[in-house]
């Protein structure tokens, strides 16, 4: 595919998710119509009276927070995930490689336990996502062989910690009212997101989408190995560390607002090779507007496919697992 194509390419995805965006806001059981729509994001609900305070209040204080929180998420476990399989030269690394799903999963079931505000469940479930993959880091740093295994390794040393510890807390939580609370966070939901939780997460994520982007070209160099970037002249520690920890301040970010919702940070970035190759410099954008389309439309099946809300991490790993496996069978040269 050339240069014009991938850009217009490009282009028709993000009328797409910009389409999708404005359908989310009208579907739900509440019928808002599209013209009453675009006034209330215009501006223009209360110019004259065909539309209601009710309205008004449904798109803006339960439907827009909902589909903003959807579009960030999204894009930023996809992005995470795109740069850490480059990083790892692995297409099964995901987001949640250096245990941050686990340690956010403890802090925010930590939180619950004690009874703490939604708010300080957001940020115990952040605070400890940074926690866990700092421990990663420290523990992959003590081995001085092949620093990119032993960081995996941590990584699966500190999640299976924070998992058992994520297990006690369920175990002594009181099974008539934390623990349901606990469960629920765990598999995943944005049914109760605010803008104030948005806001919280809006400068790490955004920060380190940025970072990502900008350092998408090198991340074409890593993936060719430390000789090769030595060869040409750069510091691949530096640069290793840079995307580890922006996609790791991304990924605890989103969990903390979203619980644990996975197979969008593994999936997504495959699709993205798919269609534009393993050059990251498109690949990064793209995983970038695919994340966030498909978080999107996940949530919106997810709040109106049946007459209750079906938990985020367990429909994504429904549609995600039979996806990544039909790619990984039908595109066994994407990694060649």
């Amino acid at each position: 595919m050339d240069g014009k194509k991938e850009h217009l390419l490009l282009l028709l995805l993000f009328i797409m998710m910009i389409f999708l965006m404005f359908f989310s806001l009208y579907l739900g059981r509440y019928h808002v119509g599209f013209s009453s729509i675009l006034k209330i994001l215009l501006g223009r609900a209360m110019s004259n009276g065909d539309v209601s305070l009710n309205e008004v209040a449904i798109v803006l204080r339960i439907r827009l927070p909902r589909i903003l929180s959807a579009l960030l998420v999204g894009s930023a476990l996809s992005v995470s995930g795109a740069a850490l399989q480059g990083l790892f030269k692995n297409p099964l690394v995901s987001p949640y490689i250096l245990g941050v799903s686990s340690g956010s999963g403890f802090g925010a079931a930590l939180a619950i336990l004690l009874s703490l505000s939604p708010f300080l469940v957001q940020v115990s479930a952040l605070s400890f996502g940074i926690l866990a993959v700092s421990l990663s880091i420290v523990i992959g740093r003590s081995d001085k062989g092949n620093r990119t295994l032993s960081l995996v390794l941590a990584g699966i040393i500190v999640g299976s910690t924070f998992t058992a510890l994520i297990s006690l807390v369920k175990y002594v939580a009181d099974p008539m009212d934390k623990l349901p609370a606990i469960v629920f966070w765990l598999m995943g939901s944005l049914g109760s997101v605010t803008y104030h939780e948005i806001s919280l997460i809006l400068l790490p994520t955004a920060g380190g989408m940025l970072l990502i982007f900008l350092l998408r070209w090198k991340l074409n160099i890593l993936a060719m190995g430390e000789e090769e970037a030595h060869a040409l002249g750069m510091n691949p520690s530096f640069a290793r560390g840079i995307v580890i920890l922006s996609a790791s301040m991304m990924t605890a970010s989103a969990v903390s607002i979203s619980g644990i919702i996975g197979w969008v940070g593994l999936v997504i970035p495959h699709i993205s090779r798919i269609l534009f190759g393993p050059d990251y410099r498109k690949m990064v954008p793209a995983s970038i507007i695919l994340g966030a389309s498909y978080l999107l439309l996940m949530d919106d099946i997810s709040r109106s496919l049946i007459s209750i809300e079906i938990p985020l991490g367990i429909l994504t790993a429904i549609v995600g697992a039979p996806i990544f496996a039909y790619l990984l069978k039908a595109r066994r040269t994407v990694w060649a």
